[in-house]
């Protein structure tokens, strides 16, 4: 699902307010297009003099037996997912081998480890954003550059048109992943947590 202009406004004008001055920039890109990718990190570089974080976070997700699953929800799945996160990292690393490191940050899913059915082709993504993230991570460390996965549990979110409602309140709030991150990144250079997983604190009792 693309994020409308209202939502991009609404967000750079939030965190304009929070930083205190117009330090945002907002840009629409296609993460499943390298070329899109390649030019929005071109033009934040430009704008700001370089990149020193990259969190990849654009995510789909298509539920339904595997059977009943189009080529095309599969295709969508794993090129968003996957591919986005191929694109990002790989869009990243000549501008933060010039800063001389920082960070990039997958977001992946507890999903990747945990399988149910009818989410074979999102669980499946998920599991392949931490084996290439693994990959990738041990690439790129000795240029300064420090790669995370982060699989958050079920999360409170409007994820694929679900609204959330007050029998969610068990679940993750948005913050509490980006607090991660943000953790993440306050880590000293010495140090590398490769891979953190953050689940609801006390989910409903299986009966």
């Amino acid at each position: 699902m693309a994020t409308s202009d209202t939502t991009l406004r609404s967000a750079t004008d939030e965190l304009d307010t929070i930083s205190g001055n117009p330090a945002v920039m907002a840009l629409r890109a296609d993460v499943r297009s390298y070329a899109d990718v390649e030019q929005a990190f071109s033009s934040v570089a430009q704008r700001f003099g370089g990149i020193d974080v990259v969190v990849n976070n654009a995510g789909v997700g298509a539920f339904g037996a595997v059977a009943d699953m189009t080529i095309e929800e599969w295709r969508q799945v794993f090129d968003t997912n996957v591919s986005g996160v191929f694109h990002g990292c790989r869009a990243a690393v000549p501008h933060l081998r010039t800063r001389g490191g920082g960070w990039i940050i997958n977001i992946s899913s507890l999903s990747s480890t945990n399988p149910f059915p009818d989410g074979a082709a999102y669980c499946a993504s998920k599991a392949a954003v931490n084996a290439f993230s693994e990959a990738f991570m041990q690439e790129v460390r000795h240029d300064g550059i420090r790669v995370a996965c982060v699989l958050p549990g079920s999360v409170r979110t409007d994820f694929m048109g679900r609204s959330s409602s007050s029998s969610d309140d068990w679940k993750l709030a948005p913050d509490d992943v980006a607090q991660v991150v943000a953790d993440l990144i306050a880590h000293p250079a010495r140090s590398l947590p490769s891979r953190v997983e953050i689940r609801p604190a006390r989910p409903p009792r299986k009966r």
